[in-house]
């Protein structure tokens, strides 16, 4: 079968075309596509392993199967939304079931998935927009360890994190979180102990904007750290 592939940005050069059309046996994955680019262009398997794609403009996971005519685009990470494995800090909105098919395995009887929402008020106090702030590379490093200290505590799968920074508007997601494992027990004990331990050590900061004012939120509740909003 053949697909059509789009290339952007690092991977466009990596393989010195904006567009190509690639033959594949049929059944093939986008996980077969990356990896015949990456077999074909050498420069390319770098950007292919940190790349998201998207199938006929959805996003895809990797195990997704791939159909004649697909057209594959290949979407590097954007300026400031590094990504490291699966745990990134983004700007661009985020959806609800992007993380589910990335964690999931054969092996897994559930999949926990955590958005965490911007809302309309915090303390009794009226909120209309956030805006959220990370020391990205960091904030990527964090979440990725404290996956790995989240699966020395439960026999749990796969973790893959999101976070997005810049303003946020009221019903937006800022954070989701997905978790798979065998059992439910562990995945919600092992969800709870990542956002919790996320909120207390990850590098990202939250300014609360409202008709009273604006602040940062820092360090434990939902205080002005001086105790006074800014106008």
């Amino acid at each position: 079968m053949r697909v059509e592939v789009l290339f952007f940005a690092g991977a466009r050069d990596a393989v010195g075309a904006r567009a190509l059309t690639i033959s594949l046996p049929g059944g093939s994955t986008v996980e077969a596509l990356l990896s015949h680019l990456g077999g074909v262009y050498p420069a390319f398997a770098g950007v292919g392993a940190i790349a998201q794609t998207a199938v006929n403009e959805e996003y895809a996971a990797k195990n997704q199967s791939l159909q004649e005519g697909d057209e594959v685009a290949i979407i590097p990470p954007v300026s400031g939304g590094a990504m490291a494995g699966n745990f990134r800090v983004v700007e661009r909105p985020i959806r609800a079931d992007e993380l589910s098919e990335i964690v999931r395995s054969p092996a897994d009887g559930a999949v926990l998935t955590f958005s965490g929402v911007v809302r309309d008020h915090s303390e009794g106090v009226s909120t209309s927009h956030l805006y959220y702030e990370a020391y990205a590379p960091m904030a990527e490093k964090k979440m990725a360890k404290l996956a790995q200290e989240a699966r020395t505590r439960w026999p749990i799968g796969d973790v893959a994190m999101l976070h997005r920074v810049g303003r946020l508007e009221i019903g937006e997601i800022s954070i989701l979180l997905s978790v798979a494992s065998p059992h439910r027990a562990e995945a919600f004990d092992a969800c709870r102990y990542l956002i919790d331990r996320l909120k207390q050590e990850v590098p990202i900061w939250k300014k609360e904007v409202g008709p009273d004012g604006e602040f940062w939120v820092e360090g434990p509740g939902e205080a002005p750290a001086n105790g006074e909003r800014v106008k």
